[in-house]
């Protein structure tokens, strides 16, 4: 078996998926599940504190409902940027040992990204599957649709968008609504989102917005300004 690349497949070995909740990773486990790979495990960094994800501050807690959901193990590691690629690749490392070989990835055409993945993979001796490569960009996010994937959308840069866009459905309505310099994906990082339903799902992920939240970041990464939702499981507070 091989991938989109001509690569070889590890149909054999248990697969993970890194994952940051949102629509193209997922559509990378599904296209990943579907080619033969056994994904077994979701690969999700979270912060300093350990609570939230990394870059788009998804508590752990409807995280692990999602990967629940999902029929897989959440790993979990926590990490700053500044340590972020060392504590990757010390996870990779320890998912090698315990007989992975292969690391599913969202990407589409960034080649940055998957340049610094294929690097990591090498060195902990994975290979890194990137199941959306090369495609288009608006086909991706039609599949996504299409395949019935229910995502919230629980970032926004405010560079490109207004908050109003944060906390929303990712849909029709919403792309329709994007300005026409956004890309339908939020490739560029324009926004970002949280899947909690869809092909693959046993159930649900009992997951509603109940605010929403500004950030911005320190100077050395810019001190852009962001829009976070805030979520909660559903059945967590009734006010």
């Amino acid at each position: 078996m091989i991938d989109s690349a001509g690569n070889p497949l590890h149909a054999e070995a248990p697969a993970v998926c890194s994952s940051s909740g949102g629509k193209d990773s997922l559509l990378a486990l599904w296209h990943a599940r579907r080619s033969g790979l056994r994904v077994t495990a979701l690969l999700t960094m979270f912060d300093e504190s350990g609570t939230r994800t990394r870059s788009h501050g998804v508590p752990r807690s409807i995280v692990e409902l999602q990967a629940r959901a999902l029929g897989l193990e959440l790993v979990g590691p926590s990490a700053g940027w500044s340590d972020y690629e060392r504590v990757f690749v010390t996870v990779l490392r320890e998912l090698h040992g315990l007989g992975h070989r292969t690391v599913v990835f969202g990407d589409i055409d960034l080649e940055p990204h998957r340049e610094w993945e294929e690097r990591v993979c090498g060195n902990a001796g994975l290979d890194a599957h990137l199941p959306l490569w090369g495609r288009d960009r608006r086909e991706v996010a039609l599949e996504v649709l299409d395949l019935g994937m229910r995502a919230l959308v629980v970032c926004t840069d405010s560079r490109r968008l207004g908050d109003e866009f944060c906390g929303r459905e990712y849909d029709a309505r919403f792309l329709a609504d994007l300005p026409p310099d956004v890309d339908p994906c939020g490739e560029n990082g324009e926004f970002h989102t949280f899947v909690y339903d869809g092909p693959q799902f046993h159930e649900p992920v009992p997951v509603r917005v109940v605010g929403r939240e500004a950030y911005v970041a320190p100077p050395e990464l810019g001190s852009v300004r962001y829009c976070f939702a805030r979520l909660c499981a559903a059945a967590a507070d009734s006010s």
